[in-house]
């Protein structure tokens, strides 16, 4: 996959880096795996606004994915590699041996016509969902379960990825991207390879139009509200501000939110880098 700047014909285009969608092999979706999505537009169900920003964009459509990838033993063929409005990567629709037809997460490398298979029986390859016991030391890995048959949690979004970096009796030892080293039970599931569209994080929208194509309204600074509105809000001209903090006061940079007691704490190793 790769990206391509524009020529500056127009404003909106002179920063603009797009995707090439040059992986993308199929333009419509699988009908049976589709179904419509509603939006809130920030409001709840009395019609008070309750998240700030949010409004408007394109419609779109929801597309179900497999994340547990329990289908063990059966083999399935990647027909298409497709986009999803609901997240940065590319996602596979798989048609398997027993007639079912799913979508997963297109690993890095996935190619049409290839056989995927979950299981014990799988091979370490690209696209194949194993137990964490069973994948190799060092392997790179996505799609991660926190519990046994869950479904994948961990390591989804575009070009991320984990790596297994030892084992410890009924738990693997994992690096995450944040850089954070954590136990996962070796019983949970993880998908061989890395998430396709690593490109994304090179694009560039070009014009705030695209925001609101995606649903997001402008976001208002709070330095620029009124005392009322925000507690970084007032002051004449530029001499306002303060200390960063929410809205609600909880002060930011450098301030820790995680409950002190959190019991998922006793599994991480190494907590990530600041």
């Amino acid at each position: 996959m790769a990206v391509r700047k524009l020529k500056p014909t127009t404003p909106g285009q002179r920063h603009k880096i797009a995707n090439e969608f040059e992986a993308v092999t199929a333009s419509k979706p699988e009908k049976s795996l589709v179904k419509g999505r509603s939006k809130s537009g920030g409001r709840n169900n009395t019609g008070k606004m309750t998240m700030r920003y949010v409004g408007g964009g394109h419609k779109q459509k929801t597309r179900d994915v497999d994340f547990k990838r329990e289908k063990d033993g059966i083999p399935g063929i990647v027909n298409s590699i497709e986009y999803d409005p609901g997240r940065t990567a590319r996602i596979a629709l798989i048609y398997y041996k027993d007639g079912e037809k799913r979508y997963v997460i297109a690993p890095n490398g996935l190619q049409v016509g290839q056989e995927i298979l979950s299981g014990k029986d799988a091979e370490p390859e690209v696209g194949n969902t194993l137990f964490l016991s069973d994948i190799p030391l060092g392997t790179l890995i996505h799609n991660i379960e926190l519990r046994p048959k869950q479904g994948a949690k961990m390591a989804r979004s575009a070009g991320s990825y984990a790596q297994l970096t030892a084992k410890d009796g009924k738990f693997v030892v994992i690096k995450l991207p944040s850089g954070e080293t954590r136990l996962i039970l070796s019983t949970c599931r993880a998908t061989i390879g890395t998430v396709s569209n690593a490109e994304h994080m090179l694009e560039r929208s070009g014009k705030a139009g695209r925001s609101r194509w995606l649903g997001r309204r402008p976001r208002v600074r709070g330095v620029v509200m009124n005392p009322v509105d925000h507690p970084m809000g007032g002051g004449e001209g530029k001499n306002s501000g303060g200390h960063p903090r929410s809205r609600n006061g909880i002060p930011a940079k450098g301030f820790k939110t995680r409950a002190k007691k959190k019991r998922s704490s006793n599994y991480i190793i190494e907590r990530r880098k600041k």
